[in-house]
């Protein structure tokens, strides 16, 4: 099985245990709020969340929390990449305002009917779920402010494709304002080679210096990765134990390799458009 088919089938499978009244994990383990995933727990305070659907909150599998770190204006038009269930684009449509927009871009039905779903329940009118691939972005060159993300880049198998897209459709001095997982210095090969992982919220992340050198190959400037969370083998052993890794084998290789990011770059305003190839 491929990597995209991989975190289609993940991702299905957490949308319909949502649908179900379920809770669904980052990692192995679908037992939700109790898997002991630090990664997604505890991102967004009871005041964002208190006017979303529960299905919006239960079906966020991010790694940070993009619209609480992103510079979002009224009017603006904001892209959300792998919008999951839509929490964050619904969070997003409040912040720009009805002369604003909010896309969400998924490529897996069940989510993006959920977060359709979500969408009615709230009676938010300025958002459109799009289908697609965040590597092949359904929208034109310059149409969007700004892109934001909560832990999906890292789970494609074309990140400089995914960063070329990203640059074409945002506007001269749009904003690229992530949350993603980030890895500082080496991990063992064998946590890279886990499929199950790549489905997760880990494997597949970049290391922080390639993060920035890939945005600038893509053309942004200003580049900057700020860590949000540092997770420590102690706190993820029941999540990476249900993945199937030998914790003990690799505690003292990974501890304290990985972490939750807030990216940001930015298109120079005098940027003409890249498209990927």
């Amino acid at each position: 099985m491929d990597i995209k088919q991989a975190v289609k089938e993940r991702y299905g499978k957490a949308a319909l245990q949502v649908t179900g009244g379920g809770a669904p994990c980052c990692g192995g383990s679908s037992s939700g709020a109790g898997c002991g995933d630090p990664i997604t727990s505890n991102l967004y305070d009871e005041k964002q969340t208190g006017e979303l659907p529960e299905t919006a909150v239960l079906a966020s599998l991010g790694c940070g929390n993009p619209t609480a770190l992103a510079q979002l204006n009224p009017g603006e038009t904001v892209l959300d990449l792998g919008s999951g269930g839509g929490i964050d684009v619904l969070l997003s449509a409040k912040r720009v305002g009805p002369a604003g927009k909010a896309y969400g871009l998924d490529m897996t039905d069940e989510m993006l009917a959920l977060a359709r779903e979500n969408q009615r329940k709230a009676g938010v009118t300025n958002v459109e779920f799009l289908k697609g691939e965040i590597e092949n972005i359904p929208l034109p060159d310059a149409s969007v402010d700004v892109i934001i993300s909560n832990c999906v880049i890292n789970l494609s198998a074309d990140k400089d494709r995914v960063l070329r897209e990203a640059f074409r459709v945002l506007k001269p001095g749009g904003r690229f304002a992530v949350s993603d997982v980030v890895v500082r210095g080496e991990v063992p090969s064998d946590v890279r080679r886990n499929i199950e992982l790549w489905a997760g919220c880990i494997a597949g992340a970049l290391e922080e210096n390639e993060y920035r050198a890939k945005l600038t190959a893509a053309g942004f400037g200003d580049v900057a990765v700020e860590p949000t969370r540092i997770h420590r083998v102690e706190e993820a052993r029941e999540f990476l134990s249900a993945s199937g890794i030998d914790v003990e084998a690799v505690a003292a290789a990974v501890d304290g390799k990985f972490m939750s990011a807030f990216v940001r770059a930015v298109k120079p305003v005098e940027a003409g458009n890249v498209t990927a190839q």
